[in-house]
């Protein structure tokens, strides 16, 4: 068992020591923090006006494998985040 000391520190000086320490390290952590954010998923109908295409357009890109579908029963839905992913600069 390892025994501390600490000589020339009042029980307050130790508090305010420990209290300052421990906000310190918070605001460093609030500082990075970056909350999740929820998946947005859009429609067929939605993807079409986003990139202002036609349905046929979304079909034949989720085919080719540019655009991902997930589906829940017979309900088609893409990620957000996803399709403005798949949108490339030009070189």
């Amino acid at each position: 068992m390892r025994q501390l000391q600490f000589i020339a520190i009042t029980p307050d000086q130790l508090k305010e020591s420990i209290v300052s320490g421990i906000k310190a390290e918070l605001s460093i952590i609030k500082s990075e923090y970056q909350p999740k954010e929820p998946t947005e998923y859009l429609t067929r109908n939605e993807v079409r006006d986003l990139l202002k295409i036609d349905l046929s357009s979304v079909h034949n890109w989720t085919k080719k494998g540019k655009l991902r579908a997930y589906g829940i029963g017979n309900r088609v839905y893409y990620k957000r985040q996803e399709v403005e992913a798949a949108i490339k600069p030009l070189t």
